[in-house]
């Protein structure tokens, strides 16, 4: 997660555009299988009379929220030392500042059920994904979702670098080509296209499991058709 995801609905492109099933399944956290972190992070600023509008906008234009971003992502910054500074430049509290902002952050069961399905019937899976910190993800479930993970500040790299797609792939056991990336920030799908990936651009369930299951050739849903 870094900024706000442009509003259009479940598109997908295919890398290499020759329309092949792809075979493996590389897919975000926060905001793919979990409810919009940004109408969590309005609804907290509404409630503790932040403006919702100023604290997107120094994550866009101001270069030191920008640093203090990506150094939690990488890693590099504890999330207690993110938020003093961070609240510091919002000149509010940081006391459960970032508990707050994810307050409304729940998964999406949806999401979580197709990659479980998708699993569950063989095709190779991946988590790629930025943190805040590495102990809001429930690691108890991964190993019935993903093959392999690939999460930022274990890395001490973040996405858009096209290494995260990298590892994403070699874990889950697949050549980029194999692979389906879903994200629901746009301009992190570029460097997976780069390497030849379908992306799909979430939005919600209701559009990207559809194309999912379409581009992996399976169904993801329990009432889905059986297509393979």
């Amino acid at each position: 997660m870094s900024e706000p995801a442009t509003l259009a609905g479940g598109n997908a492109r295919d890398g290499d555009g020759d329309g092949a099933t792809r075979s493996a399944l590389l897919i975000d956290w926060g905001g793919v299988l979990t409810t919009n972190l940004f109408a969590s992070f309005h609804a907290f600023c509404v409630a503790a009379k932040i403006d919702p509008q100023t604290l997107m906008g120094r994550f866009k234009s101001d270069p030191e929220a920008r640093e203090l971003l990506v150094a939690l992502e990488k890693g590099k910054l504890d999330e207690r030392e993110f938020e003093r500074k961070f609240a510091a430049l919002l000149e509010v509290e940081p006391d459960g500042l970032v508990d707050g902002l994810f307050a409304g952050v729940g998964p999406d069961e949806a999401m979580v059920n197709a990659v479980r399905l998708a699993h569950a019937a063989g095709l190779r899976t991946a988590l790629v994904s930025n943190s805040w910190g590495v102990h809001r993800y429930p690691h108890d479930l991964f190993d019935e979702l993903f093959d392999g993970v690939v999460i930022s500040a274990e890395e001490g790299i973040r996405k858009p670098s096209r290494r995260m797609y990298e590892l994403g792939a070699e874990r889950a056991g697949v050549a980029p080509e194999a692979c389906v990336y879903v994200d629901d920030l746009p301009f992190n799908l570029a460097p997976a296209e780069e390497l030849g990936m379908a992306t799909v651009h979430h939005t919600s369930a209701e559009t990207t499991i559809p194309e999912l299951e379409r581009l992996l050739g399976l169904p993801l849903r329990e009432d889905a058709p059986t297509r393979r």
